[in-house]
């Protein structure tokens, strides 16, 4: 090979393993978007870390690209545990999906294992559920300038009538 040529071919290689760096870089900070404020809220209750699970993104990713022409709020009815988040505009991020989550523990009360009056907290409590071990989910902007959907998913489910999520 010509020494021409060589350097391009180098020059390639490292372009691709620059793209391919940043586009894992970005990958890793949405899983961290989705982990850091969801293992916070569990490390508040003493419990352990949920662990990132690529099938489980999988199934989000699948299941958002299904919303992506509509962006309703509608569930997948899928084996696993799973919160749904929808925002208008195109600018909703992960971590704005779990805090929203995140912050219906306000409504959530231990001692009589229910939410306050006309409140929603079972994304919190799917987030806190003791047994729940491995999550995974996906960010999509909807077509037509519908909104962001993001969804997470969660095994083993939680949020069973009548049990405390620890």
């Amino acid at each position: 090979m010509e020494n021409s040529q060589m350097r391009v071919c180098n020059g390639a290689i490292i372009v691709f393993l620059l793209l391919f760096s940043t586009t894992k870089a970005n990958y890793l900070s949405l899983v961290n978007q989705f982990m850091a404020p969801q293992n916070a809220a569990r490390a508040a209750n003493r419990m352990p870390p949920l662990v990132w699970d690529e099938r489980l993104a999988h199934y989000a990713h699948w299941y958002a690209n299904q919303r992506r022409e509509d962006c309703a709020l509608t569930h997948s009815n899928g084996p696993y545990g799973e919160n749904i988040f929808w925002g208008g505009g195109d600018g909703w991020m992960p971590a704005d999906a779990v805090a929203a989550w995140v912050s219906e523990s306000k409504w959530y009360n231990y001692w009589s294992n229910s939410c306050a009056g006309g409140q929603e907290c079972g994304h919190y409590t799917q987030i806190v559920w003791s047994s729940t071990k491995r999550v995974g989910c996906a960010r999509v902007v909807c077509d037509g300038g519908k909104g962001v959907f993001i969804t997470c998913n969660y095994d083993p489910p939680g949020n069973f009538i009548g049990e405390r999520p620890y």
